[in-house]
């Protein structure tokens, strides 16, 4: 049997309008571009250090 990969479900809950463009970058590499929108992300290293980066614009689930 196969594993089941962890995901996170990561939620954009303030605007990028007025955030750094590497913030801007990074939320938009999530799969995020409206306040609100869901996405389902693989938890791994990568996408926590891009969660890091941009915690304050976002709420994470695991």
């Amino acid at each position: 049997m196969a594993k089941k990969q962890k995901t996170l479900k990561i939620t954009l809950v303030k605007s990028t309008i007025g955030a750094l463009k590497v913030h801007k970058a990074t939320v938009e590499a999530l799969g995020l571009k409206k306040i609100g929108q869901c996405v389902e992300q693989k938890d791994n290293e990568q996408i926590r250090g891009m969660i890091r980066k941009v915690t304050h614009l976002l709420s994470v689930e695991e």
